[in-house]
This record gives structure tokens, sequence and C-alpha cells, in this order.
């Protein structure tokens, strides 16, 4: 696991030493550094595998390839050992690295479909003179790249990119715009301007002599397969699909723990992990200071799972102050403004004492079906059909209140959301998004600002557009597959870790299981209203019914829950007249929404998250542009 950096053009030591030094949280143990007259390649290294002689720059037998990358190649064992009786030489003595290398040796480009794993990759052929940049299939590792006086500048995090000298920071308005619907910048944008990410499963091809790019994809998620396993069957290939996954994530040459929320998803694979190693597994769970109730049964769960299968557990209580202290050091790790889900930072400081290993339960809610969209697709899918019964005065049958779980209670808001969106997938997911377009006139400074040439739900409409699931649940996870979970997700899951030192893997993003998984029916996913239904029937026997029936809470600080009390000087003191003045913000209509919050003696979460979206837009933007 490593962090890179490297440029194409003329050599230049101290560039590139600045660039790669930016990054030195990503691989405090070694740093390497190639140079000639076409590229300049660089990275930090976080000794795994092949300690010892496994350090980076690896290049092959006649040092015609040269390659800087980041991850781990789970099935590194068995490509070796093909390339070996190929007639392959390596120097090192079990590196997965060189496997790379002696793998594009021998297949080109194509040998990305034989490695499975995690990957950002810069391979050097000197032969033909050219750049790739590779990422891997699901963007667990980040990768951004630009182009500057017809040379390109990569590196696996935007600071990186920020430290060469030729490139001039200026803010991306399109990208910042789409940051106050989605709560994140959606790929290829970053908030810089002329930085783009590098996409999921994606190729990027520069000829350092003509100057030339070309970029395509090697692999997408597909939605349109499907296999006529019966129930059966399928549980026993997605058990047996896990555990293999697990399994080969465990291979490593330090020691390795696991996150452990209490939930179906991490306890499953903390299971599994015990099934196949020799000692106790460490376990690390997240609890706060302050008592909230759901929050405490999921230490709770957790403790349980750990004293079922026996793990050595840690706990780490974190509070609403270390959150006001460390926020900006969590938007410094995006490089980018980010209001999602930021828990993996605070836990990864107590793993970072322990290992520098650990695997987690990421992936399984985009794959089964577990967020808000994915939950309403298939009950406003039957909603359209029975609404104009129940206009007529049409009582809800039993089968009626079952197809519609888990909103049987909720009728009203299903019918708001229909008649907003006429059962339109877009137009209603588009409703239950942060800022729509129209409010954020009234929310950002067009004198400092540029809003109005952008639109996110024309984005959203173009990413609908190109789905091609067609049963509704599938297309909801389709496009959280394509969107949320590598812009997201996997975004905070990389940096909030790796700012500490530590890899995360995640067996659920196996390809293996992800394309089976991709090739089921919704219906079996969620099944009349009951999340991750399928994954559920496949655990049985491996965890007790109790923990695989458990209410979902969601591994997500309760800023929710602090911002009306322990966080409320934090909002004030950054949200307040004087600190908005001339900013990005209309401070008449910030005020507005914090009137309407804190007057208001309900607890509204939608108003919540647009105050902790502007906050920590705010903190972000003062940190790197004013």
């Amino acid at each position: 696991m490593c962090g890179i950096v490297g440029f194409s053009g003329k050599e230049s030591k101290e560039i590139l030493k600045r660039m790669n030094d930016e990054i030195f949280h990503r691989g405090p143990d070694e740093e390497g550094f190639y140079q000639d007259k076409y590229v300049n390649l660089a990275s930090r290294r976080l000794s795994i595998i092949d300690v010892l002689s496994g350090k980076q720059p690896i290049h092959n037998e006649t040092k015609s390839i040269w390659l800087v990358w980041n991850g781990e190649i789970y099935n590194f064992k068995e490509l070796r050992n093909e390339l070996l009786k190929k007639g392959h030489k390596f120097y090192t003595d079990h590196s997965d690295s060189e496997t790379i290398v002696h793998l594009y040796e021998e297949y080109g480009i194509d040998f990305i479909n034989k490695i499975n794993g995690m990957f950002a990759i810069a391979l050097w052929d000197s032969k033909n003179k050219e750049l790739i940049l590779i990422r891997d299939r699901m963007g667990q590792k980040p990768l951004f790249y630009s182009f500057v006086n017809n040379e390109i500048i990569f590196s696996s995090e935007i600071k990186g990119i920020l430290k060469y000298p030729y490139y001039k920071k200026e803010p991306n308005f399109e990208a910042l715009n789409h940051y106050f619907t989605f709560k994140n910048i959606p790929a290829p944008f970053t908030p810089f301007k002329n930085i783009y990410s590098l996409f999921p499963g994606e190729v990027l091809i520069f000829d350092v002599e003509k100057k030339k790019k070309k970029q395509f994809k090697y692999w997408e998620i597909d939605f349109l397969k499907t296999n006529n396993d019966n129930i059966e069957e399928i549980t026993y290939n997605i058990r047996n699909l896990l555990e293999d996954s697990v399994k080969k994530r465990m291979i490593s040459d330090v020691p390795i723990g696991a996150y452990l929320s209490g939930g179906l998803d991490s306890s499953s694979v903390v299971s599994i992990m015990s099934k196949y190693s020799n000692s106790k597994i460490k376990t690390f769970s997240l609890g706060y200071t302050t008592f909230l109730e759901h929050k405490n049964q999921d230490i709770i769960a957790a403790r349980k799972i750990s004293n079922i299968l026996d793990t050595d557990h840690y706990e780490y209580f974190m509070s609403p102050q270390e959150l006001i202290d460390d926020l900006p050091n969590v938007l410094r790790s995006f490089d980018a403004p980010f209001s999602g889900a930021i828990s993996t930072f605070f836990l990864t400081k107590l793993i970072s004492k322990h290992v520098k290993v650990a695997l987690s339960g990421d992936g399984a809610d985009e794959l089964f079906g577990s967020y808000l969209a994915p939950r309403l697709s298939q009950p406003l899918y039957y909603f359209e059909k029975i609404y104009k019964k129940i206009k007529s005065g049409y009582q809800l049958s039993n089968e009626d209140k079952i197809k519609l779980k888990p909103f049987e209670n909720n009728i009203k808001f299903l019918e708001n959301l229909y008649l907003k969106s006429n059962g339109n997938f877009e137009k209603w997911k588009y409703e239950i998004l942060l800022f729509k377009d129209e409010e954020k006139k009234r929310l950002l400074n067009n004198g400092v600002f540029e809003y109005d040439k952008f639109n996110s739900f024309d984005l959203l409409k173009k990413d609908v557009e190109n789905l091609k699931a067609l049963d509704p649940l599938n297309r909801a996870l389709e496009l959280e597959w394509k969107t949320l979970l590598p812009d997201h997700v996997l975004a905070f899951v990389d940096f909030l870790s790796m700012v500490h030192s530590v890899e995360v893997r995640s067996p659920f993003l196996d390809y293996r299981l992800v394309e089976y998984v991709a090739s089921l029916p919704g219906n079996l996913k969620i099944k009349n209203g009951n999340i991750k239904d399928i994954l559920k029937k496949s655990l049985k026997g491996i965890l007790p019914d109790k923990i695989i029936n458990r209410k979902k809470e969601g591994f997500v600080l309760p800023v929710f829950w602090w911002l009306k009390n322990e966080l409320k000087s934090f909002i004030f003191e950054n949200l307040n007249e004087h600190e908005l003045k001339n900013s990005v913000f209309n401070y008449e209509y910030v005020k507005f929404l914090l009137d309407s919050y804190y007057n208001n003696k309900e607890n509204d979460f939608k108003l919540a998250a647009k105050i902790w979206n502007i906050v920590s837009f705010k903190i972000w933007w003062d940190l790197y542009f004013k």
C-alpha cells in the first residue's frame, strides 16, 4: 500500500520530492524515485507485502518498464507462478508489485483483466514512450491527474498536484456547485480547475512524445446479466464468494484487524476472518462520550460479536469537541469539501496504534440495497400502480402494505414524492438530495461563486440515462454503484484511513462477488421491505439471528444530534455575519436556515444536513482559498 506521484517532461528532483513529501502519510516506511528525460515517478510505501525486497519503483528484467502503484493484488501468488512458468525472472522475494510489470510484459494492457485487487497504477513503458495510468474496477484507490503545458501530472491525492509549481490553483465552480446537492464532488470533477479524477475501471495512456492521450473503460458493472440459479444455489455462491474474498484479503506480512460496528456487514467479515485465522482477530469499534441510545446499541452489539468470536476488541470514544478540532484535518484529507460520513477518521486513530491493515464491510450496502433510494425504489414503483385506486378511496390490503414496506405507515411521504416526480426515477431521486438548483441560487453569492451556469439535476439525469438495469431496485443500485460508492463512500474510506497510514480492505468489493450479485433480480436483495434479504439468508449459520436481523444504524457520526446543542457555538462562530461577509454565501439565507433550525424544538434532520454541508464547505474554502 502506497501513495504515488509523478509527471512527464523535464527531470526535476526538487519538484518530484516536494510532491512526494506531500503524501508522506500514505507511506511513511519508504520513499522511492525514478527519473529519466521523459518521466518523473515517485512513491511513498506502507510496507505490507514483501517488506524487505518490495521497494518501489519496480522494474522488469530489462528495465524498460517501470512501475509505481498504490494497492494490493490478492491473486498475485497464482499470477507469479504462471509468469515463472512462462520464463519471467523476478528479483524480489514475493512482491505483488513486481507481478504487475511482468504481467504487462506478457499480456500488454489486457493484463488488467487478470488481476483481482484494488489499485492505482502508473506504468512507464519506455519503448513505446507511454505513461499508463490505471484505476481499479470499483474505485477503491484514488488517482488524480492534470495537464499543464502539455505535460501530465498525477498523484494519489490532489495535494500532490497542488505542489507542482506550474499548476495554477483555481476553484472549479461547476464541481463545487454539485457539492451542495450531492455532499461530495462527483467524478471526474475535483474542486480545482484542470484537475480530474480518473474513473473507476478506467485507463489513461499518455504518449509523452506526441503529447496525446487516450482514455477508455476496461470494466463496468453489468446489471443486464442474469442467472437462473435457485435460492439454495444463490445463498451457497454468495457465501462461498464472500469467504474466498475474505481469505484473499487476509494475506499480509504484517498484523491485520477489522472494523466492527456490530452490524451485519462488518460482523460477517469478522466471523469469516475468525474462521481462517490462527490467532485472535483485533477488532475496533467507535463510541461517543455523549449518551445516545441508538449509538450505544452499536457498541453493545459489537461487544456481543467480539465475545462470540473471541476477538481482541478495542473501543474508541470520541467527543463533539474532537469533531470540531479535527474537522479541518478531515477536509485536508479529501482536499475537497465533504459533508458525508467521516467516522473512519476517528476510529482509525485507534486502529493505527495496533495494525497496518483492517478489513471492513464497505460495499455491502451498495450491492444488496440499504440506503434511502434503493429502499424507496420498489415501494414507489408499486405505489404508482395503485395510486389511482387510492385517490378513489381504496383501502390498502395486507398485500399492498407488504409491497409498500417499509413505508406502509408513511403513505403521505410516498404520495408527496410521487406527485413531485410522477414516478420518474431521476426526479424522485433528485427530491431526496440536499440542496436543489433553485435553492442554491438563494444560498450562493454570485459575485463570488459562479452558480448560474451549472445544473445538478441535469448531471443526475445524464447518469440515469446511462443506466442499463431494468428492474426498479437494480436501477437505484446501479446509479449508486457508479456515483455514491466511488465518489462518496470509497473516498472517505481511503482518505480518512490513509491519513493515519492504515490500509482498508473490503471483501464485499471483490469483483467476482460484485458481478454475481449484480446478476440477481432486485426483489431478492430487498424482499417485501426486508433489506439485504438474500445476504441475510446467505449468512445463516455464520452469524446469530439477532445480529442478522438487527436494524441497520450505519457507521456515521451523530452530527445531527450534536448540532442542536454541543455544536451550536461552533456553528455560529463560523456562520455569523462577520465570517460570511463577502463570502461565497448569501448571509441572509444562511441566517434563515439557522433560524428555522434552532427556533424549532424538533430536530429537523434535513435542515441539520444543510447546515453541516454549509459549515463544512466554509471551513474547506477558508483552508484553500481564503
